[in-house]
């Protein structure tokens, strides 16, 4: 399963000065830890990073932030657009966090298929003060788990993939020069510094954590997006539901459904496809609260929704027929899997 929240992390603390603590040496770190990603497939084009530089005593005062930074192949040479942010951000003075993020498309497999995740890992790097480096490597995803998040065993899934962050995680710590500090046990998993625990010897902390935090963590990052309304239809039902793919080019970004008994209707994004996905599904949400003000049934709605003009940037609809699941979990678990 695919999360919106980390699944894990892992920190190194560097105190250094001179080159290494600034934002060029932020962004040779962060680059090179790609770098070694790369390697094991854990993160594949195109990356996307971010630069901010904020004032240490007031972190309010924003000197400069910059995001939607493509990295690109050789990204530190002059001329990209990550090499411009970081050049703006070595003109800075004063007492400064210099923060580098970079989101990290990844691959994970499952008998021998490769599933893309776009955001499977994330690099932070952060320095302070230029003489604290904080390095922090984060997982989206619970292919290293020998139980997934919704507690099916999956040994056939970690034997292929654990082994793999396993020998990033050391490579990394070779780079930096000291092991890293797991992060907290949290209500899916606890890292460890090779990965993490297995949860068959005790099992996970709660029961279900994908269905239980990640469903209502994406509903709230869905709805964040939209004006408050009561005019629309109920997003819970305990039958089974009708669906459509959302398709943009080439990548399915979520599925629009409503309940076979009509009483529910709603968008589940496909987290695997990141950020387009929520920015796609408010679209299809306002337009569902569009359907149910016009008085359509939530099976109606549906069919409306084949016959709005196409509008290339969220997406559209290519099937002639829904495909029905068996109920909203089954729809939410397809969304939140591939």
């Amino acid at each position: 399963m695919i999360t919106t929240d980390p699944m894990g992390d892992w920190t190194w603390e560097i105190a250094s000065s001179g080159d290494g603590a600034t934002a060029a040496g932020a962004a040779e770190r962060a680059v090179s830890i790609w770098g070694i990603l790369a390697k094991h497939d854990l993160a594949v084009p195109a990356g996307e990073a971010s630069l901010s530089v904020r004032s240490v005593n007031d972190m309010r005062n924003v000197h400069l932030d910059i995001s939607g930074l493509i990295l690109e192949a050789d990204p530190l040479r002059p001329g990209t657009a990550v090499s411009g942010a970081v050049e703006q951000a070595g003109t800075l003075k004063g007492d400064l966090l210099v923060s580098l993020r970079i989101r990290c498309p990844g691959i994970w497999l499952e008998s021998g298929v490769k599933h893309r995740a776009e955001q499977l890992f994330a690099i932070q790097v952060d320095v302070w003060k230029s003489s604290l480096t904080v390095v922090t490597l984060e997982t989206y995803s619970d292919a290293w788990l020998t139980m997934d998040t919704r507690e099916r065993e999956q040994a056939a899934v970690h034997a292929e993939n654990a082994p793999r962050l396993t020998a990033a995680l050391v490579e990394v710590s070779a780079l930096l020069g000291s092991n890293p500090e797991p992060g907290d046990p949290n209500c899916h998993a606890t890292p460890t510094e090779a990965g993490f625990e297995d949860l068959r010897t005790e099992g996970p902390a709660y029961s279900d954590s994908w269905g239980t935090f990640e469903i209502a963590a994406r509903s709230r990052r869905l709805r964040s997006g939209l004006p408050p309304a009561e005019d629309e239809y109920p997003e819970t039902t305990d039958s089974p539901v009708r669906y459509f793919a959302i398709q943009r080019e080439t990548q399915t970004l979520g599925y629009v459904w409503a309940s076979v008994n009509n009483d529910a209707a709603g968008y589940e994004p496909r987290t695997a496809a990141g950020d387009a996905a929520f920015k796609a599904g408010t679209q299809w949400l306002l337009l569902l609260r569009n359907a149910h003000t016009q008085g359509l049934t939530p099976l109606k709605a549906l069919e409306w929704l084949t016959r709005v003009p196409p509008r290339p940037e969220i997406g559209s609809i290519d099937e002639d027929a829904p495909e029905e699941s068996p109920s909203l979990d089954d729809l939410e678990d397809l969304s939140g899997r591939y």
